[in-house]
């Protein structure tokens, strides 16, 4: 078996590293004299006046405001709406068939529809963001408490759980991985689309109206920088949910007893 002398955190920055050294050689040595590609360390200073002009944090602090009002909205809906479309047949078969067409709608599509309700202020970027949270947390969320063995609904009976106690011990624990991969899903689809929002949706400040300045602007650099911000922040947020969703779920590990 092949063995490697990098250390394990490291290995995940071999790609990223082996991308930039690659940038700077293209760069440094002439290899292409493409505008599009602008030399990493224009890139770095174009970072650092961002960073202590204060453009940075003003941009990314509405875009971030933004992301995390729409994903609490949307995934709070979501859990609710899935939770009823799970725990009620009545409510699956009234409510079902219209959610399961309207989430073939591909999320862009309302924009329209959101401009005209909302303008294009951040009341239309926040429902915007609360669509791309709702719809995989109620589908997460509706498989997650239908998969729950029917045995298992079976032992209760007979120990005659109330059913809150049913709930509590039962259905929350079993769907609880499916409902966490659904908030987890909603988290990254939610940053994806506040990028989408300042694109189409340009009032207002945010890191795509900086990404959108530095094009209109022909300023390479700036696009660059706002690519590589796009990508570190939607990473720590997709860490910070993979630790959530680890710490929660550690009781998987122990026995079913202690529940």
């Amino acid at each position: 078996m092949a063995r490697t002398f990098i250390p394990r955190p490291l290995r995940g920055w071999v790609l990223p590293a082996a991308l930039l050294a690659a940038w700077w050689l293209a760069t440094r040595w002439g290899w292409t004299t493409s505008p599009l590609l602008v030399p990493p360390e224009k890139v770095w200073a174009t970072a650092v006046e961002q960073v202590t002009s204060g453009k940075l944090a003003a941009a990314l602090g509405a875009s971030l405001r933004r992301d995390l009002i729409g994903f609490a909205i949307g995934s709070s809906a979501g859990l609710l709406f899935g939770a009823l479309l799970g725990a009620s047949r009545l409510a699956d078969r009234l409510l079902g068939p219209s959610f399961h067409t309207l989430k073939q709608i591909s999320l862009f599509a309302w924009i329209p529809l959101l401009s005209v309700w909302f303008g294009l202020g951040d009341a239309a970027k926040v429902a915007f963001l609360s669509l791309a949270a709702f719809f995989p947390v109620v589908l997460n969320t509706y498989e997650g408490i239908r998969s729950v063995p029917a045995d298992l609904l079976e032992v209760a009976r007979v120990l005659r759980f109330t059913r809150w106690q049913t709930w509590r011990h039962l259905i929350l624990p079993s769907a609880s991985p499916s409902i966490f991969a659904g908030v987890h899903l909603a988290l990254i689809y939610a940053w994806l689309a506040t990028l989408g929002a300042e694109y189409l949706l340009v009032s207002g400040q945010g890191i795509g109206n900086t990404m959108i300045d530095g094009r209109e602007h022909f300023w390479m650099d700036l696009v660059l920088f706002g690519v590589i911000v796009v990508g570190l922040v939607g990473f720590a947020l997709n860490w910070i949910a993979s630790r959530i969703e680890a710490r929660a779920l550690a009781w998987r590990g122990r026995s079913v007893a202690q529940f």
